[in-house]
């Protein structure tokens, strides 16, 4: 794969974006498009000044990502293996205490569209925009080479993908990837499904999360949109008990199956709506000495974000008035439309009208794998914190 011939010519606005330190210009900030297919091209101003090496993407709104600031230095096979390199050592120090986590993180890691998990000897990747996908190959071979894979796999089944005018699919890439792959983090196990899981097969992003709470945890404790019962896991080492909560019935099976891997026994996995069970355990008179609020993203979309607060507010009120005295609770969103100045007057608004004094103990960001960077803030999604009643 070689960089395409052809220049774009990038409009003011579209340079003060990029100096600014974000990588994407967008349709209507280039002044003049390139013949071209996706692929690698290079970027100058209208003045002809240069300004380094972007993906090319000619169908999609985000038509260009930059990916290399100086233009000497020319992305080719050589250039992404060093990149590569740089971008996994970041992470060493996570080897020590999980064998899971993520790589590449997109924009994050200056490698805008690109996602990278490792699963044991297994990497999930995703290659999310047309100009990336040019060079798959090259990418993929770099990442053998690097990491010792024994199996690369695409999970191509997001819709971004459909924006850029790519194929929609779950296919291998390279050697074997297993249906499950057994996780282990931080002395919890749990099985992974890289084909068919959430995400790329787990919920990677909330690792240091579970930790936290789990330091934190004791008495009867609940996980509420429990999943496969990640939080759960980490809280059972401590707690006396652990009610599991979820809708899902497959999901809880996975959830009595990890704890059956654990040796856990006091992990009670409970099907139901997390809203109409935490009212019914609130007019049952139960309390709980810690719990977990980690939903699904209420707010997909700028547009739902009304709808979101109100959800987010009314889950956070009611797991502050299930709490006993002194208890702990963690909550999080992944929505990125909830910033954190937003989260943090919900859950204001959620103890006043729960009666309760809520104390503070920890505001949590993303982790180490998931970079979130000042001048990117589509890189930032998860907070979350830490909560104790006390009275």
């Amino acid at each position: 794969m070689k960089v395409l011939d052809g220049v774009a010519t990038i409009s003011p606005r579209g340079v003060k974006r990029l100096k600014g330190g974000h990588p994407w210009i967008f349709r209507s900030d280039i002044v003049d498009r390139p013949s071209s297919g996706a692929g690698i091209i290079s970027l100058t101003s209208a003045r002809g000044e240069p300004l380094g090496w972007a993906l090319w993407s000619p169908a999609s709104e985000i038509s260009l990502r930059r990916i290399e600031a100086h233009p000497a230095r020319e992305p080719n096979a050589e250039w992404w293996h060093r990149v590569l390199r740089e971008t996994i050592r970041r992470r060493d120090p996570i080897a020590a205490d999980a064998n899971a986590y993520r790589l590449v993180h997109g924009e994050g890691d200056g490698l805008p569209s690109l996602i990278v998990d490792r699963y044991d000897d297994s990497l999930v990747v995703q290659l999310l925009s047309a100009g990336l996908d040019a060079w798959s190959d090259v990418i993929v071979d770099a990442l053998r080479e690097i990491t010792g894979a024994t199996g690369i796999l695409a999970r191509h089944d997001t819709a971004s993908r459909g924006r850029e005018g790519l194929a929609r699919d779950v296919r291998l890439l390279y050697g074997d990837v297993p249906r499950t792959i057994e996780v282990q983090e931080h002395g919890v196990r749990y099985m992974a499904a890289p084909w068919d899981g959430q995400k790329t097969g787990a919920f990677l992003d909330q690792r240091e999360n579970r930790v936290l709470i789990g330091e934190h945890a004791r008495g009867e404790a609940l996980d509420c949109f429990a999943y496969h019962g990640s939080f759960a896991l980490h809280m059972a080492r401590k707690a006396a008990r652990v009610t599991a909560l979820d809708v899902s019935a497959p999901a809880l099976a996975r959830v009595a199956a990890h704890a059956a891997l654990n040796g856990f026994d006091n992990i009670v996995p409970h099907e139901g709506d997390a809203f109409d069970v935490l009212r019914e355990f609130h007019r049952d008179g139960r309390r709980f000495d810690t719990i977990v609020v980690d939903p699904p993203a209420f707010a997909k979309s700028k547009a739902a974000l009304d709808g979101a607060l109100r959800g987010y507010k009314d889950i956070n009120l009611l797991a502050m008035r299930l709490l006993a005295p002194g208890g702990t609770l963690f909550t999080a969103s992944c929505s990125f439309h909830v910033g954190r100045a937003l989260f943090g007057e919900m859950l204001q608004a959620a103890a006043a009208d729960s009666g309760r004094t809520m104390a503070l103990r920890a505001i949590t960001a993303q982790p180490l794998d998931h970079p979130e960077l000042l001048t990117v803030p589509e890189t930032g999604y998860l907070k979350g914190a830490l909560l104790t009643a006390l009275d």
